[in-house]
């Protein structure tokens, strides 16, 4: 069953969910703060599921953004969205898979990326969720890093970047295969459900062409010793 719930508290903005699917999660706010945006950027966000990464950061940039999902469900869950919010102008979802719709993209496109990755590689041991859509966000079947990382070198402009937020046991993996395909690693922040746990989350931004030269940036952490929000993850919650 679909819902309109509100995006937290950012400008009054909605989102259409549908439970029985997956609903946004914090890794998409994160992601969001995480990302540096001016409004002279041309924006793709991949693996958009039903648009929350577009929609925050159309707090923080006038910039047009191109969402990209290939699940027809989510994606007219992300088409009702923009619409919802009257974003049409801003920001464009296309339902197509990013490994054939990079194709038609020009060499040298856009100034950022910003992806929600499928966080889990799939093999012998892999328990799939029954759930068809929540199998295809979590597990690597339609997208894996080698792809991503394939697809940003074409896309990106010179000195572009691209945003992730990954599991921290996958960052060697993920720091290779940047390199791999000309995208130099500049800033990382770890994130840690609690202060003296160890880092579930990390975000990772990397910029094509780019010399060496990586920024480890203080902790994030996202919950008090009671449970609650710290207060950098409230402030989130009303600005991007």
């Amino acid at each position: 069953m679909e819902v309109i719930n509100d995006l937290l508290e950012l400008n009054n903005l909605k989102i259409v969910q549908n439970k029985k699917w997956f609903n946004f999660s914090l890794d998409s706010l994160l992601l969001s703060n995480f990302a540096n945006v001016n409004n002279k950027m041309k924006i793709i966000d991949i693996c958009t599921g039903n648009c929350p990464i577009p929609l925050m950061l159309s707090t923080k940039t006038k910039a047009k953004i191109i969402a990209v999902e290939i699940q027809k469900e989510i994606y007219e869950l992300g088409l009702k969205s923009i619409k919802i919010n009257n974003l049409d102008r801003q920001i464009e979802i296309i339902n197509k898979d990013i490994k054939e719709y990079y194709k038609e993209i020009k060499t040298d496109s856009f100034n950022l990326i910003t992806c929600n990755p499928p966080y889990f590689k799939i093999n012998n041991n892999s328990i799939l969720n029954s759930n068809i859509q929540k199998t295809n966000a979590r597990h690597e079947k339609y997208l894996n890093l080698d792809d991503l990382f394939k697809i940003s070198k074409k896309i990106l402009k010179n000195n572009g970047k691209i945003v992730l937020i990954h599991k921290s046991d996958r960052l060697s993996d993920i720091m290779i295969k940047m390199r791999n395909n000309n995208i130099e690693p500049k800033r990382i922040r770890f994130v840690y459900p609690k202060e003296d746990s160890k880092s579930n989350l990390v975000l990772i931004e990397g910029m094509k062409n780019a010399s060496s030269g990586l920024i480890i940036e203080k902790p994030l952490i996202i919950h008090e010793k009671n449970g609650e929000y710290k207060k950098e993850i409230l402030d989130m919650f009303k600005e991007v």
